[in-house]
């Protein structure tokens, strides 16, 4: 079944989810079709399933690296480098993650679970940003959040189409956007 995921993983980013088949992923496998149909009866129960691990394993990242923060002792500057670092790997580690969660033709299911995803993503950037600038309003804050998670989105696509220096360069230029656009809800914190 692994070896199914990752063949599908791998066909997924190469031709996108509507392009891709399972004799193609079967092939990427080095198995039959017939063998892929013993673990899954489509190609949207292969997706289903490697976009609920890959979730599962998103958050696990959130929980490690969005808890909360005390501003007395971390900067916010560390708090954007660490949460963008963590979050640029995890996505440089699981292209098909990006490939399946931001394609415009992934399962329904997916769709689904990726918006209570970046939901919950919002709901704890804010819990985050809000020990930082305590005399904000709580919808600015909110709003705030969820502009971060749109930020951060935007500049993934800019990331991942990149590698080695010049890759680093838009992760930089990410973690220098989002302080920019923090620094004045958030003072020198």
């Amino acid at each position: 079944m692994a070896q199914l995921l990752e063949a599908a993983a791998a066909v997924f980013c190469t031709t996108g989810y509507t392009a891709a088949s399972t004799n193609a992923i079967a092939r990427e496998a080095g198995v039959s079709p017939g063998t892929l149909y013993q673990f899954f009866p489509n190609k949207e129960a292969i997706a289903i399933e490697l976009g609920s691990r890959l979730m599962h394993e998103m958050r696990e990242s959130y929980d490690e690296v969005l808890a909360p923060i005390d501003p007395a002792t971390t900067s916010i500057d560390e708090v954007i480098a660490g949460t963008v670092d963590r979050f640029i790997a995890f996505n440089c580690r699981h292209p098909a993650f990006f490939a399946l969660m931001h394609g415009p033709d992934i399962p329904g299911r997916i769709a689904e679970e990726h918006d209570a995803l970046h939901t919950t993503l919002a709901a704890r950037v804010e819990t985050i940003l809000a020990p930082f600038a305590p005399d904000a309003p709580a919808p600015a804050v909110t709003r705030t959040a969820r502009m971060c998670v749109g930020i951060y989105k935007a500049g993934l696509e800019l990331i991942l189409a990149h590698e080695g220096a010049e890759r680093e360069a838009y992760v930089q230029e990410l973690k220098d956007a989002l302080l920019r656009y923090l620094r004045p809800l958030v003072g020198s914190s």
